[in-house]
């Protein structure tokens, strides 16, 4: 899997105590990887970290991203032969109540990874993720591509593109293309939403409706044909996994970006998870509430992922109904047993994937 990549290497996440950084973590140490983290501190209750028992099998860098002095030494000094930077303030109405500090976060947090990534003398591959909402949105029906226009109209989309600029100027400044001797090859890349077990964020779809099913409440949604390109939390780690795989291996893909997005069928309407997820959460109750919708989101959102194909032969792996049922399939073990064997359980759905994959004849699965 990956060509053996990861194994024996060390590899460092920021952001490794939130929802894809846990699964990136657990993948990463099922393929024989020491992984190190990066994080402030554990970012919901329940924690699918605390869960699992991550933090009892690795070493975390208990730093706040926005450190200018903290973060490039703790990069330094565990040299890493891999670099995945998550760490994010990811909520777009948490961008309203605290606009500065997503821009602080998501920008300069960035900027204290690639400042550590310059002090580095050994070799190293990073993959730096932002998000779909880096694109300036005008709402196109075909989807956008990674050399379309960054902006955003809320705090959160222009953090992200502010992300993109900074990431774009200083590898062009500090890791140059032509240069025979560099030791640090960096790529970015931008997912859509992504749903699975071990979500508990604020006012996210899927998390909201698999806490109020399990305290028998109704869920009420704001924009019920808002739609998002829905995938499940494996598919955008796949393609960051491959994508480091390759290049580490390919220097042409050096500060190039890709889009990781699910299939053109995928892009779904709320109502439309809901309604799929109420197959696989016996008694799940739906209310709409479109009073609710009081601050801007897009309506219409959409990745081309053409590139990713073209350049790494990646595609997703599972279909709509697939995402939804094993998202919330995690979710009724989880509320239903408590966390006891959730570790297990959540290896159980990496191992399905991966069987998935390779029948599917993705490339990465069977290298």
């Amino acid at each position: 899997m990956f060509n053996n990549a990861f194994d024996g290497k060390k590899v460092l996440v920021t952001g490794h105590t939130g929802f894809k950084g846990t699964w990136m973590t657990l993948w990463l140490q099922q393929m024989g990887a020491e992984v190190v983290g990066i994080s402030d501190r554990i970012p919901t209750d329940p924690s699918h970290f605390e869960a699992a028992g991550l933090g009892e099998t690795m070493t975390t860098h208990w730093l706040d991203i926005r450190d200018t002095e903290a973060v490039p030494k703790a990069i330094a000094d565990e040299a890493p032969d891999f670099v995945f930077h998550m760490a994010a303030q990811a909520l777009v109405k948490a961008s309203y109540d605290d606009p500065v500090s997503t821009y602080s976060v998501n920008a300069i947090g960035t900027a204290n990874v690639l400042e550590g990534l310059r002090r580095l003398t050994n070799q190293c591959t990073a993959i730096l993720i932002t998000s779909d909402k880096c694109y300036e949105n005008v709402e196109t029906y075909y989807g956008y591509r990674e050399d379309d226009r960054l902006g955003g109209a809320d705090p959160y989309s222009a953090s992200k593109a502010a992300a993109e600029i900074i990431i774009s100027s200083h590898t062009r400044s500090f890791f140059g293309q032509d240069d025979a001797d560099r030791n640090v090859r960096i790529a970015v890349t931008r997912a859509g939403n992504v749903v699975g077990g071990g979500d508990w964020a604020a006012d996210r779809l899927v998390p909201d409706v698999a806490r109020a099913w399990s305290q028998g409440e109704n869920v009420t949604i704001r924009r019920p044909q808002a739609t998002r390109p829905w995938q499940h939390v494996l598919e955008p780690i796949s393609g960051y996994l491959h994508l480091g795989a390759e290049l580490a291996e390919r220097p042409e893909l050096h500060n190039e970006a890709f889009n990781f997005g699910p299939p053109a069928e995928a892009v779904n309407p709320v109502r439309d998870v809901v309604i799929a997820l109420q197959k696989h959460l016996t008694g799940l109750d739906l209310t709409i509430d479109e009073s609710q919708a009081h601050f801007h989101e897009a309506g219409l959102l959409k990745l081309t992922c053409d590139k990713a194909l073209s350049y790494l032969q990646w595609t997703p792996v599972l279909d709509f109904d697939e995402t939804m049922q094993i998202s919330a399939e995690w979710f009724a073990r989880f509320y239903n047993e408590g966390a006891e064997g959730i570790k297990e359980f959540t290896q159980g759905q990496l191992d399905y994937y991966t069987a998935l994959a390779a029948k599917r004849g993705l490339s990465w699965a069977d290298q």
